[in-house]
């Protein structure tokens, strides 16, 4: 009987979890799509929403006012292969110079602005060829939440950080950042490689934030565990087909040792869009074409 109520409860919850999840058109259909590619992609975004935050948040997390439309601050392509081998994570720069469907060039992050997840998602798959199967978005409120839920997240800052815009002084060194700095941490551009640097910075955020979420710790503690996995549930704008077993899913496959990397880089340039960043053509092509046939990206194309 015990093990039925046990059941029937974990049942309960994993509904209660999924109904709380904000659901959104972002993997709309449109002319000339790219076709299935195999494995799982995941298009994973942060944006600086400011919608669900308090005066006192907005003031806590250094997120500024009113900045008009919303923009992505970070945006991730996660490939988990069919094969069950490493999952690849690869950030994309929001200053890539890329064709905007209906815009010409313009930067990447320009796309959601004028379009919302819809056109990010078909600017990023005619970008890359490979085919999106899920979507996920959390601001800034639920980001910074999720972390302290944690009790922070230990990250080794490989250089002082130094910006009051993005509210935080870090000493270089391994530390514990609640929300409020480990949102500065991936947000601040106040380093020499500024945007490049940024990347780093996420993909150390993630490595760190999956390693603390899968340890014996968070699961066994189902005072962490059932907190955590309702402000996520809470917190994330996900594509209407999209549950919450998807997202459980996600996270196991990223629970181990993962490929981070970034699209190759060729450089940068002045343009009517501001300084831009530009994809190395060579390298993208072959980079991107490994992804959409499931195979692994060769190690001479990947950012270390």
């Amino acid at each position: 009987m015990l093990v039925l109520v046990l059941v029937l409860a974990t049942v309960g919850a994993v509904v209660q979890l999924d109904r709380s999840l904000h659901r959104i058109p972002a993997l709309a259909g449109y002319s000339g799509r790219v076709g299935d590619t195999p494995g799982t992609n995941w298009l994973l975004v942060g944006s600086d929403g400011r919608g669900d935050l308090s005066e006192d948040q907005t003031q806590e997390l250094s997120t500024g006012g009113d900045v008009g439309p919303e923009r992505t601050d970070t945006i991730l392509l996660v490939h988990v292969p069919s094969s069950g081998g490493k999952t690849t994570m690869v950030s994309l720069p929001r200053d890539s110079y890329v064709d905007v469907p209906g815009q010409g060039k313009d930067k990447l992050n320009a796309s959601f602005a004028i379009g919302g997840p819809q056109l990010l998602v078909q600017t990023v798959e005619n970008a890359t060829g490979v085919h999106l199967d899920h979507y996920a978005q959390i601001g800034f409120g639920g980001f910074a939440g999720v972390v302290d839920t944690l009790g922070g997240i230990d990250i080794c800052v490989p250089e002082p950080i130094d910006d009051p815009l993005a509210g935080i002084n870090l000493a270089a060194g391994c530390q514990t950042l609640n929300g409020p700095q480990a949102l500065g941490f991936v947000r601040s551009r106040a380093t020499a490689m500024a945007d490049v640097d940024r990347m780093n910075h996420q993909r150390l955020f993630m490595e760190a934030l999956l390693k603390k979420v899968s340890s014996a710790g968070t699961l066994a503690n189902p005072f962490t565990l059932w907190p955590l996995a309702r402000d996520i549930a809470g917190s994330l704008k996900v594509d209407q087909k999209d549950h919450i077993w998807d997202l459980a899913m996600l996270g196991w496959a990223m629970r181990g040792e993962t490929v981070a990397t970034t699209v190759p880089i060729g450089g940068f340039e002045d343009t009517d869009s501001g300084n831009v960043l530009l994809w190395d053509s060579e390298q993208a092509s072959p980079f991107f074409d490994a992804l959409a046939k499931d195979q692994a990206i060769p190690d001479d194309l990947l950012t270390k």
